[in-house]
């Protein structure tokens, strides 16, 4: 996200009592340069409820599979066995291979996504197998650095507001869309300090 939107959405955000507070007590959060879609879906299929090292340590031995260079086209090429060799699962395996496949044939297209919606990009993406709602945020957010998107199927987002809100129950996801309202256009933001807000109690 570039640093002038970031400023404007601080802005906007701090208009908020309750998110003006996080806004002062927590670092501002930083953006990572963009990260190839491939490679990030790739990244999130293979680290499917695993612990972030174990996480890790798979992909690392996956990716050296092509020499570091990931490519539609050398998965969709790799056997069951290499999978097998390097500890991905044959679930996982039929995700990849399937990802793989849409890529090629155009029903994830990267290219088209600078002029597609939020939703029109969810919707491509949870097409894939293994990849739902939850994955299709989170490419949203921290690989296509879209602003304003409110992960109301997260469990840390939804803790957060809770919090934040002094509500007895998790919010719904009709809740959440409520309660964040004002902070449109700018939600990822927001969701990036309720995190830092939930992790630090």
């Amino acid at each position: 996200m570039k640093p002038d939107i970031v400023r404007t959405a601080l802005e906007h955000l701090a208009e908020d009592a309750r998110l003006k507070v996080l806004i002062e007590k927590y670092p501002k959060p930083k953006f990572e340069k963009d990260r190839d879609p491939f490679e990030a879906l790739c990244r999130a299929i293979v680290g499917q409820q695993l612990s972030v090292k174990a996480a890790t340590t798979i992909y690392k031995r996956f990716i050296t599979l092509y020499g570091n260079q990931l490519t539609p086209r050398k998965v969709a090429k790799t056997s069951i066995e290499k999978f097998r060799s390097v500890g991905v699962s044959n679930q996982k395996t039929g995700y990849l291979l399937d990802l793989s496949k849409k890529f090629l044939d155009g029903t994830v297209a990267p290219k088209r996504f600078s002029t597609m919606s939020d939703e029109e990009i969810r919707g491509h993406l949870v097409a894939v197998k293994g990849i739902g709602t939850w994955t299709a945020d989170m490419f949203l957010m921290f690989t296509l650095h879209r602003p304003d998107v409110l992960p109301t199927g997260d469990l840390g987002t939804q803790k957060a507001m809770q919090k934040l809100f002094k509500l007895k129950t998790l919010p719904t996801p009709e809740k959440m869309q409520k309660l964040a309202e004002p902070w449109r256009p700018y939600r990822t933001l927001a969701c990036r300090y309720l995190w830092d807000f939930l992790d630090n109690r």
